[in-house]
């Protein structure tokens, strides 16, 4: 069992955290290490590190064991089981069961327990396929998700349903957050599950070190991304649990859109990969195009993303070169 401590840094905003006990699930994961950071730069000195490990978030009875050992005050919901387009369409039934599973559960139990403060996190991959660009949090239910990661979204958005019926039913605060695809050191780099970002940074990485003639990529280029550096998303997700308390969703971004092909492009200048691009048409581009809205995040949390995306890129790809030297 946990031991919390009781004293936390002075200032306005450490009041907020003291004597305040935080369970972070997935707060050993790419996202979750970022978080646990930004609670520790708030004042919050020892968040509880949820790892699946200790706690499978799938079973009730590792739930229930998770809440009675640690008693939180706030659940910080940051686990799930994800991956890019490929593991989408390999393992859309894990996708869902995963997700889906974990997050209705932990909330249920969590209400169960007294929990003061629920945060959820969803995902861009919720929203419809066709959906008014940029994204705002009131077209997320006019229409279905792109399909080659709706299982994925649609469970992460009965999250929402559940924090509003909670909320509506038993006065439950739980709020509900949509991020858009994150990038950093740290991030997964396994061709197998990785998203676009580290996929091309390794693709690159390899072809420029071996001297590739050309790499390949999915899709036509064509289709448009937003990205957050995950460290800025690690520090919005601490102001809105300290800050938000509303039943409607809010919206994560940095507030640009860029289209793959530039960002193969501007990935293989970084890179020093000099080589052919080449198309492979045959596999999917995913959503047509990716952008929130992100004025509410700015009005009600302060919020605007801070890093510069190439400077974002470049120490994400100075991490993997580091970290792949440091394999070898």
């Amino acid at each position: 069992m946990p031991v919390w401590p009781t004293v936390v840094a002075e200032g306005s905003v450490a009041s907020f955290w003291q004597g305040r006990r935080v369970a972070v699930t997935g707060g050993n994961g790419f996202l979750g290490r970022f978080v646990v950071a930004a609670l520790h730069r708030h004042g919050c000195p020892e968040p509880f590190i949820v790892r699946s490990g200790q706690y499978d978030l799938r079973s009730a009875d590792a739930i229930a064991r998770l809440l009675a050992d640690t008693r939180p005050d706030m659940v910080i919901h940051l686990a799930a089981t994800v991956g890019g387009i490929g593991a989408n369409r390999a393992n859309p039934g894990r996708f869902f069961y995963d997700n889906l599973m974990m997050g209705v559960q932990l909330i249920e139990q969590s209400r169960q327990a007294g929990v003061e403060k629920f945060v959820a996190l969803g995902t861009v991959c919720a929203y419809p396929k066709f959906a008014p660009v940029p994204f705002h949090e009131d077209d997320l239910w006019n229409g279905y998700p792109e399909e080659t990661n709706a299982p994925y979204g649609l469970a992460k958005k009965m999250l929402l349903v559940q924090s509003q019926a909670y909320r509506a039913q038993y006065g439950f605060n739980s709020i509900f957050l949509l991020p858009v695809n994150l990038y950093g050191p740290g991030d997964n780099f396994d061709p197998e599950t990785s998203h676009v970002i580290p996929a091309l940074i390794k693709k690159c990485v390899e072809a420029a070190e071996s001297g590739a003639p050309s790499i390949t990529v999915w899709g036509t280029g064509k289709a448009t991304r937003e990205f957050l550096y995950v460290e800025d998303a690690a520090e919005a997700i601490v102001l809105a649990a300290e800050r938000y308390d509303d039943p409607e969703p809010m919206n994560l971004g940095a507030g640009f859109e860029i289209s793959i092909r530039e960002l193969v492009e501007l990935i293989m200048r970084l890179t020093d990969f000099h080589g052919e691009l080449v198309w492979d048409t045959t596999k999917p581009d995913g959503q047509p195009r990716r952008m929130l809205n992100t004025s509410r995040a700015a009005k009600r949390l302060g919020f605007v993303a801070k890093t510069p995306f190439e400077e974002g890129l470049r120490r994400t790809i100075d991490w993997y070169r580091t970290s792949r030297a440091a394999a070898r």
